[in-house]
């Protein structure tokens, strides 16, 4: 039952069911298909609020560079970055890349989790 936690400007992405994954360093204990996960935003706050339940379909293994993609071991075109972006929430390609370089540092490895 893994549970995730957004950032506010994600919120309305999953409630519309807009953004059905999340891209994070792997866990302790993956996830695994078949897994319910529970969304939220705000935990460990007072002003903590469940958005979503839903079922892990996938987990694949992500690489982000300063200017690439790869996913599953495959590197991505540039029409696929922009679709991958806009899945995860964000406008542009550009945006994706400027908030795991903010947030994360690149290279980021880690794993695309799809609901």
């Amino acid at each position: 039952m893994p549970a995730y936690n957004f950032k506010k400007h994600f919120t309305s992405a999953i409630v519309n069911r807009e953004k059905r994954q999340t891209i994070r360093k792997p866990r302790k204990r993956q996830t695994v298909p078949g897994d319910k996960l529970y969304l939220y935003t705000g935990m460990r706050t007072k002003q903590v609020k469940k958005l979503h339940e839903a079922e892990c379909i996938a987990v694949l293994p992500i690489i982000i560079g300063t200017s690439s993609v790869t996913l599953n071991g495959e590197t991505l075109k540039t029409s696929e970055i922009d679709k991958l972006a806009k899945l995860d929430g964000f406008g542009t390609a550009q945006a994706f890349y400027d908030f795991f370089e903010e947030n994360h540092g690149l290279p980021f490895e880690g794993e695309v989790i799809k609901w």
